[in-house]
């Protein structure tokens, strides 16, 4: 049994414990507006942070708008331990679509938005949603790179890339994350967690509990809970703490019981035997 460390170092400077917190769920139907119950999203946000939580991540494109909003009535002034990481790039012409947007001018735009909607000077993390197929690479990296300068934001990410994507980025500006999805079952990123790894940088993977058959009754995952007197969704978080060191889930929910469920995966430990037995899943 290995025992994995609870911190992760951003950029060198910005340290945080290894399970944060998706704020997207916060946001109304299909991710757009309000929820039914917005002071309850609000007390979830709180939760978070009481429950030691001092990694959140949000984006422009979750409401659009709302959810950044959502998180600075819950919690500013922000306590000094606590990073918002946020992200441009990805348009919401509607509800239902989402459009990558990599314009210089416009994730120039986002930003300053962001800024204002987060209620604060520098923006902890800012990560690139997604690579515009339709604008130059440079022109993207190099808005972020400029923001940078401008001491707009501390530290800078990318979003769905791959290992080529990441190393282009890293000839404009130091990335210090990547978020890309991720999971038990789901891992077709395999190759850029273990470039992250090699390279220090933080590898946050989005959906990092997989929905579907592993976690059913007579799963292996749920057989593995049963072992650990666990719920199958903290095996799914467990796995991938063990998984890499650069590692940083954010599983996101509505709900206090669930987060509170999820906070205590970072407590389990899984034997050599049983992350062998899941990581044999895929």
């Amino acid at each position: 049994m290995t025992k994995q460390p609870a911190t992760f170092t951003l950029g060198g400077d910005l340290t945080v414990h290894r399970l944060g917190f998706g704020a997207m769920r916060l946001t109304g139907e299909l991710n757009w507006g309000l929820p039914a119950d917005p002071e309850g999203a609000l007390k979830v946000a709180r939760r978070a942070v009481e429950l030691g939580v001092d990694f959140i991540d949000t984006a422009d494109a979750y409401g659009p708008g709302t959810n950044e909003e959502q998180l600075a009535e819950a919690l500013h002034p922000y306590p000094e331990n606590v990073v918002i990481a946020t992200k441009a790039g990805q348009s919401r012409p509607s509800p239902r679509e989402w459009k990558p947007l990599g314009r210089p001018e416009y994730l120039r735009q986002q930003c300053e938005l962001s800024l204002r909607r987060l209620r604060v000077e520098r923006i902890d993390l800012y990560q690139l949603h997604r690579i515009d197929p339709q604008v130059p690479t440079a022109d993207q990296f190099g808005a972020l790179a400029q923001l940078q300068q401008e001491g707009k934001v501390r530290h800078l990410g990318l979003s769905e890339v791959t290992v080529e994507q990441i190393e282009e980025a890293r000839t404009y500006f130091d990335v210090v994350s990547v978020q890309n999805l991720f999971n038990l079952t789901d891992r077709s990123h395999e190759a850029v967690l273990d470039h992250c790894t090699r390279e220090n940088i933080a590898f946050i993977p989005w959906l990092p509990i997989a929905r579907g058959e592993h976690a059913g009754p007579g799963s292996p995952v749920a057989g593995i809970a049963r072992e650990l007197g666990a719920t199958p969704a903290q095996v799914a978080l467990a796995w991938l703490l063990r998984r890499s060191p650069v590692v940083i889930p954010i599983p996101g929910t509505s709900s206090i019981a669930h987060l509170e469920e999820n906070m205590r995966a970072a407590d389990i430990e899984l034997t050599d035997d049983q992350f062998t037995r899941l990581s044999q899943l895929a």
